[in-house]
């Protein structure tokens, strides 16, 4: 009597488990291709510059490079590191010193003479002397001019620290821009001359890149 019960009743069970099922589905995990690291450069949207190494010059060339590289409009620039997919890591200077330089241009003198005579009556020619003297001046100069070099050392790394892009430039200043200035220009246009060489790259070799929606094309 009781095995009958029991198998009376196990339809009951198996059709409120699959009920259980229904109202509680097991959800799977999944993954989001967005958390992976990216894995080259033209996969780069959004971008954190790390605080760079180096003396109180190089805080004032990391916020250069941030104005160049925002020009540039080829990511996003970010301040949470967090929402960044890339971050600029590395060293920067701006360096003051004093070029020196010497000459001199001396004083000489340089004498010259001799003696003749004759004794031949006939000659007419009596006896002497010669003589000269060239007289040269020396003069030194020292000149002293003050010049500035800036220099940045600087890397481009995914999250898992892969180095993605890497470049070192240095600058004595342009015509109307300081050293600093000069140097975080020059890296944000050697970033940008990469970037296009590498989607250039991508195309020839029949893939479809996808250019990011802040670059300028």
């Amino acid at each position: 009597m009781k095995i009958a019960v029991v198998l009376a009743l196990l339809p009951i069970f198996a059709m409120a488990q699959d009920s259980n099922r229904v109202q509680n589905p097991v959800v799977t995990p999944q993954v989001n291709a967005q958390t992976a690291p990216v894995g080259s450069l033209l996969e780069v949207r959004k971008l954190y510059i790390e605080s760079l190494a180096g003396d109180a010059s190089a805080e004032a060339i990391r916020q250069l490079l941030i104005g160049s590289l925002q020009q540039s409009r080829l990511f996003v620039l970010t301040d949470n590191p967090e929402r960044a997919d890339a971050i600029v890591r590395g060293a920067a200077a701006d360096k003051e010193y004093t070029d020196q330089f010497d000459s001199q241009e001396g004083i000489n003198a340089h004498m010259n003479g001799g003696a003749f005579g004759g004794s031949s009556s006939s000659s007419g020619r009596g006896a002497g002397s010669y003589g000269g003297l060239s007289v040269g001046e020396n003069e030194s100069h020292h000149i002293k001019e003050r010049k500035h070099e800036a220099f940045a050392t600087v890397r481009l790394c995914n999250r898992d620290g892969d180095v993605l892009w890497a470049t070192t430039q240095e600058s004595h200043g342009a015509k109307f821009r300081g050293a600093s200035t000069d140097v975080a220009d020059k890296v944000a246009r050697q970033l940008r001359l990469d970037f296009e060489q590498a989607f250039r790259a991508i195309q020839k070799s029949g893939d479809q890149p996808i250019m990011p929606t802040t670059a300028a094309r």
